[in-house]
């Protein structure tokens, strides 16, 4: 593909514009479904997608090889990714605020620093120690609206769901990172493994539903802006960039103007200690991102 920064800087800034409206997108889906149910009709419609996009990529074909090759490693993600993942996520969308359940969630790249340490073999600079330090009193902060006194959470559960999604986020990009496969290759055998589990949950649960036009619309937005179209653009924009630094970036932009489509469209009120946190938490991400101390992770990782 050739590279064109104009190109890649549109892919990106559309990718994170969508990206920003999931978090009400997943509030308002939450009214019509269950968690469970939610996860089902999402994935069915990213599954189709990503299926329409290996078929005009050329691609399909490449499906049976990899995921006969590596049937353990599918597998495996396949149960996080969508799965494990959307079903605690979800969840935790489904106890708390909006705009704490999102800003907890972006705390999944310090979780992935942690965990890089016991399974990629990398070890924790002094610099990773003080973004995690940040990150995780934003955590605190949100979690507590600012309230330490008596460290009163607005929803514990809520809470230790949104924590343990990063974990298990971070845990996917992981094992992910060995996979030769295309990404969008790899996305749709991650999916055609996790559907069939979560039918077999909604099967136990006996919550299967026909979905009402509304209901579609809104299962679609989820999959099609969460889990589908913004994969294929942020695909895109990094494989067109000129500098992928600048277009990494970007990401830093969808949590605040997610808080703009949560207080417009739920009609939260932004609790002032959601934007101190959150602040503290993209603090915590940017520092790991100077390079200066990208140029020396690289250097330990050698």
């Amino acid at each position: 593909m050739l590279k064109n920064q104009k190109h890649a800087v549109l892919y990106g800034l559309a990718a994170v514009f969508l990206w920003s409206t999931v978090a009400t997108a997943f509030k308002l889906a939450l009214v019509v479904f269950t968690s469970t149910q939610l996860v089902f009709f999402a994935a069915l419609v990213s599954w189709f997608f990503l299926g329409l996009c290996l078929v005009v990529f050329k691609r399909l074909g490449e499906v049976l090889p990899a995921i006969t090759a590596n049937p353990v490693q599918y597998g495996k993600l396949g149960f996080l990714n969508p799965f494990l993942y959307y079903i605690i996520l979800f969840q935790a969308y489904d106890l708390l605020p909006a705009q704490q359940a999102q800003s907890l969630n972006y705390t999944w790249a310090i979780m992935l620093s942690v965990l890089a340490v016991p399974f990629l073999g990398q070890r924790l600079r002094r610099i990773d120690w003080v973004s995690l330090c940040l990150a995780y009193f934003g955590v605190l902060v949100i979690s507590t609206e600012g309230d330490f006194s008596s460290l009163n959470f607005s929803s514990p559960l809520g809470v230790g769901l949104a924590l343990l999604s990063t974990l298990v986020w971070a845990l996917y990009w992981i094992f992910n990172t060995k996979s030769k496969d295309h990404p969008v290759v790899g996305l749709f055998i991650c999916f055609s493994i996790g559907l069939p589990l979560i039918a077999v949950l909604l099967t136990w649960q006996q919550a299967w539903m026909l979905p009402s036009a509304k209901g579609w619309f809104l299962a679609g937005y989820v999959g099609l802006f969460e889990m589908g179209v913004t994969f294929v653009l942020w695909l895109f924009a990094m494989k067109k960039a000129e500098s992928t630094a600048l277009i990494s970036n970007m990401i830093f932009l969808s949590p605040l103007l997610s808080l703009f489509f949560i207080q417009y469209f739920l009609g939260e009120m932004i609790h002032r200690a959601t934007v101190i946190g959150l602040v503290l938490i993209i603090l915590g991400l940017l520092l790991q991102r100077l390079p200066c101390f990208t140029a020396a992770n690289n250097e330990v990782g050698k």
